[in-house]
């Protein structure tokens, strides 16, 4: 149970690395939906520990341009998901301020964000393994240790959290 728990944790703090890698890639040609939002340590979206990992990578400009070309391989996959996923949490606003609740047109609405957002996670998890692949072993070595980081940080939350509310941790797995 540990080690499923260790590797889907680690999967996604890798994820997250190579997102802030696409990020950067992007940024440096100057395009992508969110062009001005992000900078060298401003990561993806403005979260500067994705920037930070990108830059503790130091990847090379042949892998940021290796990375780049990826990202924009994918874009014709990602953009209509999250043209999707975007407008799914539209419709919600619209409802939770109009007024009256309708919990079956909630349903509906979350299920297809739901299903979306499925689909965007198994595509940035093809961006991600392409990616890791650009990297060097000293590259690979680094993600595994701020992978081990990060785990250890939330694991020290999770405690902290269930200490504050009187309740038990949960189980480290």
């Amino acid at each position: 149970m540990k080690t499923k728990f260790v590797k889907t944790t680690s999967f996604v703090v890798l994820g997250l690395a190579l997102i802030a890698g696409i990020a950067f890639a992007q940024q440096e040609a100057g395009s992508g939906p969110h062009h001005g939002m992000r900078g060298m340590h401003g990561g993806m979206m403005g979260d500067p520990a994705m920037g930070m990992m990108l830059h503790q990578l130091n990847l090379t400009e042949d892998q940021k341009a290796q990375a780049k070309k990826i990202f924009e391989s994918e874009k014709p996959n990602m953009k209509p998901l999250m043209q999707q996923e975007f407008q799914a949490h539209q419709q919600m606003m619209q409802l939770i301020t109009s007024g009256g609740f309708d919990q079956a047109k909630a349903t509906a609405i979350a299920t297809q964000e739901a299903q979306t957002h499925i689909q965007l996670e198994v595509e940035h998890a093809k961006i991600h393994s392409q990616i890791y692949q650009l990297l060097d072993s000293t590259q690979k070595a680094k993600v595994a240790d701020i992978m081990a980081k990060h785990q250890e940080r939330m694991q020290k939350h999770m405690q902290e959290q269930g200490q504050a509310q009187g309740q038990e941790a949960p189980p480290q797995q």
